[in-house]
């Protein structure tokens, strides 16, 4: 295989087991846990060029390059992280982790609970994002990186990267959140809580248990990531990509798949239902309901951003309704309010939400820019 496109070439996922017990918000602990990870870049002597990725709701820790001579797809953002890429791993060593509680390698509902024996499923604890930071912190403790130079993250990811900035102000220099929001809508909540009703109302769902049954809630799962991924996309995306054409190009009065758009959702379905674990969605699905980092400072997002130090780098785009501009200027607006620095660009593209994974010229460009932009001395 050929990497001159830029990519990282071929990478290989380490582990990271921490052995001191995480308290998390839910008041449960786990007394020891594990994570995985990818790295891109070297980390320079003076350890100031560390960049920390963040994933959305389905990712994972390969975010680019391949496993192997053989793969036929590299990872999640390898459009924006590689050599002369908007995270250029020719300047920054870049950090790639799947988060506590999911199901690519961490620790997480289908790990085996040291109590049972059995895997957790639905007793491992609900996470939130600040678990998530909690934990991303202590694998930053064990590499030995004094502070990140940005963390970065789209979607759920940028709300990690939120996080971060107001729970550790001294260690990120830059903060970059991409369409994202400070909180969901009831709109998004209502979304999320009818994908979680088509798992949990799944005969094969077992209460959680399906692992014990060699079997998994395939249909609820598929309709999860079905009616997300219409979420994900614009209606012009949709109409340019679908329109209304047929499969068979004639109507066979039935209710068999007929529409091209019905056959792509039928097909995202099916593949993520083979490759996501149901418990870790609903896992993820709450804890972007729950993330709202302005409930306790009496509601006011400035006084939450406030502890922050970070520069910030916030984007969106025009046609995302699940994360609409409207949510980012919300951010752009209290990151003001508190005196913050801060560079914000709402970008004209057709795609929607699923945007930010995209290979968007002027998107990228202003991306890189802003990476470009920071020192790697140990300031901004």
């Amino acid at each position: 295989m050929d990497f001159k496109d830029g990519s990282v070439g071929i990478v290989q996922p380490q582990r990271f087991r921490c052995e001191q017990p995480i308290t998390l918000q839910c008041r449960k602990t786990l007394p020891h846990y594990e994570l995985i990870f990818e790295t891109y870049g070297t980390l320079n002597a003076a350890k100031t060029n560390a960049v920390l990725v963040c994933h959305a709701l389905s990712g994972h820790h390969h975010a680019a390059g391949y496993h192997s001579a053989e793969d036929k797809r590299p990872g999640w953002w390898d459009a924006c992280i590689g050599p002369g890429k908007a995270i250029d791993t020719n300047r920054f060593f870049v950090v790639s982790l799947n988060n506590l509680g999911g199901c690519h390698g961490s620790t997480g509902p289908t790990s085996i609970n040291p109590d049972t024996n059995k895997p957790y499923g639905p007793d491992f604890p609900i996470m939130t994002v600040k678990d998530w930071v909690n934990s991303q912190h202590a694998l930053m403790l064990h590499l030995g990186i004094p502070h990140w130079s940005a963390v970065v993250g789209g979607s759920l990811g940028g709300m990690q990267a939120m996080q971060w900035a107001m729970d550790f102000p001294d260690l990120v220099r830059n903060a970059v959140v991409i369409a994202a929001a400070p909180k969901l809508s009831a709109q998004n909540i209502a979304f999320n809580e009818v994908a979680r009703k088509a798992i949990l109302s799944d005969p094969d769902f077992c209460e959680g248990h399906y692992y014990e049954h060699n079997k998994y809630p395939k249909i609820g799962l598929s309709l999860a990531r079905m009616l997300g991924h219409i979420t994900y996309l614009s209606d012009a995306a949709m109409r340019e990509k679908f329109g209304r054409e047929l499969r068979n190009g004639a109507i066979s009065f039935d209710f068999n798949v007929e529409f091209q758009v019905e056959s792509y959702l039928n097909y995202q379905g099916e593949v993520f239902s083979k490759n996501f674990d149901a418990n870790t969605y609903l896992l993820m699905t709450r804890a972007l309901d729950y993330f709202d980092p302005a409930q306790d400072y009496d509601h006011d997002l400035r006084k939450a951003l406030a502890q922050a130090k970070a520069r910030f780098l916030v984007l969106s785009f025009t046609t995302d309704w699940r994360f609409s501009p409207e949510r980012s200027r919300e951010i752009v607006e209290a990151l003001l309010a508190a005196r913050k620095q801060v560079t914000y660009a709402d970008i004209e593209c057709p795609q929607g939400h699923d945007s930010f994974l995209l290979d968007v010229p002027r998107y990228i460009n202003l991306f890189k820019a802003y990476m470009n932009s920071i020192q790697l001395d140990g300031g901004n």
